[in-house]
């Protein structure tokens, strides 16, 4: 069996040539995580060996980085809170709408997250409040929703 690519592979490979690319757009935040990455279960964070008490058998496991955004740590913490999220959804159906800003805005929103977002989403939860109202569409008298900022980065200049 051939052994899975890993994104701590791809990072030490094209790690540095993407820092590079992207100095100015990647933050110090970022950076780290990457670093994390890199170097988890490698000697870089240390290590320790380990003895089979039957048959002498030894071998080294290097320190895992422990990053909440690497997916080697973090993989069966990250299949557990999909169950647990899973297991809190309610029997009744659920819509996905997304509401985007216009390109032309990026710049202004880069500059001014915090007013531009809480424009966008003041601007949706009325918009879905009054479209759920409507007899025609659902009629419904209480509706909940979850609203989240999610980052499409189809250009430099997108906010972050």
């Amino acid at each position: 069996m051939a052994a899975s690519l890993e994104v701590a592979y791809i990072f030490r490979r094209h790690g540095d040539a993407f820092r590079q690319a992207h100095a100015g757009h990647l933050g110090r935040v970022e950076r780290r995580i990457m670093g994390a990455i890199t170097a988890c279960r490698t000697a870089a964070l240390g290590g320790h060996v380990e003895q089979c008490d039957d048959c002498g058998t030894t071998r080294v496991a290097y320190n895992s980085c422990r990053n909440r955004h690497c997916p080697k740590c973090q993989g069966s913490a990250r299949l557990q809170w999909l169950a647990d999220r899973q297991a809190e959804l309610l029997p009744v159906p659920y819509f996905h709408v997304v509401f985007t800003l216009p390109a032309l805005a990026s710049g202004i929103a880069f500059q001014n997250k915090a007013a531009v977002y809480a424009i966008l989403f003041r601007a949706a939860a009325e918009t879905l409040t009054t479209i759920a109202a409507d007899p025609r569409h659902l009629g419904a008298q209480n509706l909940a929703y979850n609203i989240r900022r999610f980052v499409w980065l189809r250009t430099k200049y997108a906010a972050a």
